[in-house]
């Protein structure tokens, strides 16, 4: 059973950091394309940051040198290292996953429940 369990959201003044997990279990972590998406009540699940199985990545315009994400294949954990934070930043946070779960079969599509990021301004 394919599991993505976020950790590490909160409530940040405006300008801290923050760092968000998501361990993965049930997937062959090292070769699944993983990502960070956020939600709020005004707007659609959107990207944030995407990582390749092989570490290439990829940012939304709008936190592009602001946040980094990365993965330990070792710990089956993904990050998103948040700096300078905005308020427009808050929103639930989605771990999302192109998960591979046994050779041969195709990748399929988990999310895991989401971790809340509140900023105050």
């Amino acid at each position: 059973q394919v599991q993505l369990v976020e950790s590490g959201g909160g409530l940040v003044q405006a300008g801290g950091s923050l760092r968000l997990s998501c361990v993965g279990s049930g997937i062959m972590f090292s070769i699944s394309n993983m990502g960070w998406y956020c939600q709020t009540p005004e707007n659609e699940r959107e990207v944030v940051a995407t990582v390749t199985g092989s570490g290439s990545t990829n940012y939304a315009d709008s936190v592009k040198g602001r946040c980094t994400i990365s993965r330990d294949n070792a710990k089956n954990t993904m990050y998103l290292q948040m700096n300078s934070l905005k308020p427009e930043d808050r929103g639930v946070y989605y771990c999302h996953a192109w998960a591979f779960t046994a050779v041969g079969r195709p990748p399929q599509e988990d999310w895991g429940q989401g971790t809340q990021v509140t900023v105050s301004s």
